[in-house]
C-alpha cells in the first residue's frame, strides 16, 4: 500500500512564510504528480500547486508569485514553500499523489494527505 503524509500547517501573520511538507511512503515504482489543495470556508478543494515527474510546475493564479513547489525524488517528497501570506490563504492544505506501485503487480496509487491547518492573520 501506499500513503501519503502532510505537514507544516501552522499560524502565521501576514506577509510571513510557511513551508508545507508532503511525504509519500511504501513500495512506489514511481510518482506521477504531486501537489496541494486548499479547502478554505467551502467544501470545495481548490488546486494551489502541482509538480509532475518531469519538474513541471502548475500554479493557481492567487499564489504564483507567492508559492513555490519543488520535489525530492529520492525521498518520494515534495514541499511547498509559501511566502508572504495572506490572510486568504488560510485553509486547510491537503497533500495529494498519484502514480505507480512497485513490484512485479505494479498498479496505480491515488492518494490523499489527512491536511494540514494553515492559518493567517491580518
Amino acid at each position: 500500500q501506499v500513503q501519503v503524509v502532510g505537514s507544516g500547517g501552522g499560524l502565521a501573520q501576514a506577509g510571513g512564510s510557511l513551508t508545507l511538507s508532503c511525504a509519500a511512503s511504501g513500495t512506489i515504482f514511481a510518482i506521477s504528480e504531486m501537489g496541494w489543495y486548499r479547502q478554505g470556508l467551502s467544501v470545495r478543494r481548490d488546486l494551489v500547486a502541482t509538480i509532475d515527474n518531469g519538474g513541471h510546475t502548475s500554479y493557481a493564479d492567487s499564489v504564483k508569485d507567492r508559492f513555490t513547489i519543488s520535489r525530492d525524488n529520492v525521498k518520494n517528497t515534495a514541499s511547498l514553500q509559501m511566502n508572504n501570506l495572506k490572510p486568504e490563504d488560510t485553509g486547510v492544505y491537503y497533500c495529494h499523489a498519484r502514480g505507480y506501485s512497485g513490484g512485479p503487480s505494479s498498479r496505480p496509487f491515488d492518494r490523499w494527505g489527512q491536511g494540514t491547518q494553515v492559518t493567517v492573520s491580518s
